[in-house]
């Protein structure tokens, strides 16, 4: 390689690798040895680039590095170096050494290196049964990019660039156009309020510098808004969203913070209604254009299981009061959808325990159930986090207060079946609690990206996983509910779908046709047109079939939609009808009132009416005793005195 392509920022493995291990005196020009290292890097470091450098050569076995392949052990190399001595890339010597050849001493079979995304003649070694090694003939060995994504269901760890953020947990994260945004956390006890972004297409960290914009004023200065940790990070019209989380000098009311990608500012949202109290630790899920908010723990560090909406087009809080059994209170557990309607809430911890629950609430009756969980169920876990792929949930770290959860499980939303996706060891960076978790598109293929956590320490390391984890099973789910339930499971079954069986079937068609041709030779040509026009009819038979299901899912759209209209109705009458019923209740109660009032004078009048007949006989029986009295006395005439008042004078 020319020494120009050799200084250039794009020089690619392995050349990249033998580049180092010239600059570390490890090329063989000169006796090597950890002492050599020693005098640039710390001992544990240079044991390490020592180790990985054997190992690439299978001089020896080195228990910590088990089984490492030797492209693995070639990028843990130039990583280490690039943490220990950043500045070694632009200072490499002017030649790099012909690439050694890997020998593996137990195998009978080379095995090709792929490195880079190219191709190129190499002589490998092999060994005999004997013991005796030869070479074999060339062969072209395939070169990927380190970075390529190559293997499903695995993860791994691409090499990044730029300056990556303190490590932390119960951080944010959130992906908007190939570029994962990542912010607050806590590190050491500490709360965070830095933003970062890593850019998805070339793995580059890189730190936004942003500012706050008030009611009144927009300054440069830094973003002063409070640090947080274990709040939630939404996109959402390219903004991001910052719900809740712990911060040191808590508010009264849980806060929607707003990211402006464009401006780079960021400010409070403004909402109406009441909105739930601060809290940290719950989940928030983005339903169409609504907020889900689930949970969590408020700053007296008491446990919550309250259900709240946010609507994202009136900016209005709406607080739910689902039916059925709720999940118990908890914080730190994980939240999903599936096909817009049903929340899923999994796991999560409360003072004392941590749990492994399933909860559905249907979105449309708020009504919470409980579902039998098939497959694999997972250990109890709280700090965990989660992606949905299509129907499949996709779960990874978390802990139960004395070890990570080293499994990253896979639930198919529709069946509720579990199962392990794949397994790390303990205490590595993927058993961690409070790790963020997103989804993005590599290479035109879905992949998750996790971030920090912790696991005993704190980290900062990005790890990728490209998922092959596919399911057609239906949904349990969907066969509990009436007929709009399963008219929305069957407008699930796309054309698109389709249109792949019958490119499928034609493959297949193509594939038996080949193989006839290999086997029959001659007798294919006579028989060709025959299997076209029996393609050919097959093909207009698929296609009037295809014609036939859109017609139908059509169909089944308009029924979808007006059941669903009508379930809007029919929610509107009830809320309508609550509304009066509570509306009859307030006026019975003060009927009630009133009637005890009324009773009270009642008793009162019945009182007075006793006291008055009482008195009646008194006086009676004070008129008699009068009338014997006047009966009883001598009458006198009056005289003069009673001739002047008019009194008649008594008969003789």
């Amino acid at each position: 390689m020319a020494n120009t392509a050799k200084q250039s920022a794009t020089l690619a493995y392995p050349d990249r690798f033998y580049a180092a291990a010239s600059y570390l005196g490890l090329d063989g020009s000169a006796p090597s040895s950890v002492k050599q290292l020693s005098s640039k890097f710390s001992n544990d470091t240079a044991l390490l680039l020592y180790a990985l450098h054997q190992q690439m050569y299978m001089f020896t076995s080195w228990q910590g590095l088990g089984t490492m392949p030797s492209i693995e052990a070639k990028r843990h190399f130039v990583k280490i170096l690039e943490e220990g001595d950043s500045s070694w890339y632009p200072n490499p010597p002017n030649s790099v050494p012909d690439p050694a050849i890997d020998v593996q001493i137990s195998s009978t079979k080379a095995e090709p290196s792929v490195e880079n995304g190219g191709s190129f003649g190499e002589t490998m070694t092999t060994a005999t049964e004997d013991g005796r090694l030869m070479e074999t003939q060339d062969k072209d060995v395939v070169l990927e990019n380190p970075n390529t994504i190559s293997v499903y269901n695995q993860w791994t760890a691409p090499l990044t660039s730029g300056h990556p953020p303190k490590a932390r947990y119960e951080h944010g994260a959130a992906v908007i156009q190939d570029k994962m945004y990542m912010y607050g956390g806590n590190h050491n006890g500490r709360y965070l309020g830095d933003l970062h972004v890593l850019d998805l297409k070339n793995w580059t960290w890189s730190r936004v510098e942003t500012k706050v914009v008030t009611e009144s004023q927009e300054t440069s200065s830094p973003a002063t808004l409070t640090h947080c940790a274990g709040h939630s990070l939404i996109p959402w019209d390219n903004k991001l969203l910052s719900i809740g989380g712990h911060a040191k000098d808590p508010s009264e009311s849980i806060l929607v913070k707003v990211f402006d990608l464009h401006t780079c500012t960021w400010s409070i949202l403004k909402t109406d209604g009441k909105p739930p109290i601060s809290r940290g630790g719950q989940s928030v899920t983005l339903v169409g254009k609504k907020l889900v908010i689930f949970g969590g723990q408020n700053v007296n560090k008491s446990l919550l299981n309250d259900l709240h909406l946010l609507d994202l087009d009136t900016m209005t809080w709406d607080e739910i009061d689902a039916v059925g059994s709720p999940p118990s209170p908890r914080s730190d557990h994980a939240a999903a959808v599936h096909a817009e309607r049903y929340l899923l809430i999994f796991g999560g911890g409360s003072h004392t325990n941590c749990f492994s629950d399933l909860h559905v609430l249907d979105l449309q009756t708020m009504e919470w159930s409980r579902h039998a969980q098939q497959g694999e169920a997972p250990t109890p876990r709280a700090g965990h986090a989660g992606v949905t792929i299509g129907e499949n949930w996709f779960i990874v770290g978390g802990g139960d207060n004395k070890s990570g959860a080293c499994e990253t499980v896979v639930l198919n939303m529709s069946t509720l079946a579990w199962s392990v996706l794949t397994t790390v060891q303990g205490g590595a960076p993927l058993a961690s609690e409070g790790l963020s978790l997103v989804v993005s598109s590599y290479n035109g293929e879905d992949v998750i990206v996790a971030f920090g956590g912790y696991n005993g320490r704190y980290n900062n390391e990005v790890n990728v996983l490209k998922p092959s984890h596919k399911s057609s099973l239906k949904s349990k789910i969907m066969e509990a509910s009436p007929v709009r339930d399963s008219v929305s499971a069957v407008n699930n079954a796309t054309t698109r779908d389709i249109e792949s069986e019958i490119g499928v079937s034609q493959e297949s068609k193509v594939r038996e046709i080949v193989m006839d041709n290999v086997n029959s030779g001659s007798k294919v040509e006579g028989k060709s047109e025959r299997i076209i026009t029996s393609l050919r009819s097959e093909k207009e038979e698929l296609e009037a079939s295809l014609s036939k299901e859109k017609i139908q899912t059509l169909q089944l759209k308009e029924e979808l939609t007006e059941t669903e209209t009508r379930s809007t109705e029919l929610y509107k009458e009830l809320h309508s009808v609550r509304s009066q019923l509570a509306a009859e209740q307030s006026r019975c109660f003060k009927l009630e009132v009133e009637v005890a009032e009324v009773r009270q004078k009642l008793q009162t009048m019945e009182t007075l009416e006793k006291e008055l007949e009482l008195l009646h006989r008194q006086r009676a029986v004070a008129s008699e005793q009068a009338a014997v009295n006047m009966n009883g006395k001598p009458q006198s005439s009056g005289g003069v005195w009673g001739w002047l008042a008019g009194t008649p004078p008594p008969k003789t």
